[in-house]
């Protein structure tokens, strides 16, 4: 739809990524993406410092964030974009989802400690830049040679169901696209494929979205088959959303890059056409 190329989610040392701000907005130029968002994981924190990076490079960055929320016992993220940082609003809600995390983040080092894994919270705090996360406790597994790698950590103690898992209670759907569009945003589901359900249950979760005010829908991801893409892009329009792309980047690997195999199907309606609405939030520094 455009020889543009976007990438509107991914995360840095903010949350739960290994690159630094100014790190991931180098490695998308890099790629060859020209319109960036950095979506952390329940913070802005790192917003200042991509963005004096973009502006030095030349790239448009856009603000984002990826809100966790539950949803029918399930975490549901979505994503904002495009809005205003200032927001009192949005710093309130991101100073409870904070607050929510580091309870969580103990939590879990205690349920570590029972299971044989001292100080595990000072490691992974260690290891984290920002708020500590179950990918931190993942990688302090790894170095302290617990597990192997960072799947063996999850499926072995950090996911649901195993011993060190703790349920997060974080704020539900409908408060955050209510804040992400008083902040002057749009609210994206993200990676709709990647939660367990049916298709039946996507697509009540797609309804819910929609009753609520949400806006659009990542259409395209890293590692999609076309079918796939195109069953999201049929949701798109049946609900009449917007279309996102979005690489989710976390680290290097070979399945997942910044602006990736990033392109939309010719019938959707790219989010980026809306941004023009909002250009007090849009950092349009791009001079080619």
């Amino acid at each position: 739809m455009t020889d543009k190329i976007y990438d509107l989610h991914c995360h840095s040392t903010a949350s739960d990524g290994i690159l630094s701000p100014s790190e991931i907005v180098q490695r998308a130029h890099e790629q060859g993406v020209q319109s960036l968002a950095l979506t952390d994981h329940d913070t802005i924190s790192g917003l200042t410092e991509a963005r004096r990076q973009a502006e030095l490079l030349g790239v448009e960055f856009i603000n984002g964030v990826e809100i966790s929320t539950s949803w029918e016992n399930k975490v549901i993220h979505i994503v904002g974009l495009n809005f205003d940082e200032n927001s009192p609003e949005m710093t309130a809600l991101l100073a409870k989802q904070a607050q929510l995390r580091l309870n969580r983040a103990l939590t879990i080092g205690e349920k570590l400690a029972k299971a044989g894994v001292a100080n595990a919270f000072e490691g992974a705090s260690a290891l984290a830049k920002g708020e500590v996360t179950r990918a931190h406790y993942a990688r302090y597994l790894v170095q302290i040679g617990k597990v192997a790698n960072e799947n063996q950590a999850f499926k072995r103690y950090l996911s649901q169901g195993k011993s060190c898992y703790v349920k997060a209670e974080w704020c539900d759907i409908p408060a955050a696209i209510s804040i992400i569009k008083q902040a002057g945003g749009i609210p994206i589901i993200a990676h709709p494929l990647r939660y367990t359900m049916t298709a039946r249950w996507i697509k009540r979760l797609i309804a819910d979205f929609k009753n609520w005010g949400g806006e659009g829908i990542e259409v395209s991801g890293c590692g999609q088959t076309a079918d796939q893409r195109q069953l999201i892009a049929r949701w798109a329009n049946e609900f009449e959303l917007l279309a996102s792309v979005g690489s989710d980047f976390h680290f290097p690997c070979g399945w997942v890059e910044l602006g990736k195999s990033l392109w939309l199907p010719e019938n959707v309606t790219p989010v980026w056409s809306q941004f023009g609405d909002k250009p007090k939030y849009l950092q349009n520094t791009c001079k080619s």
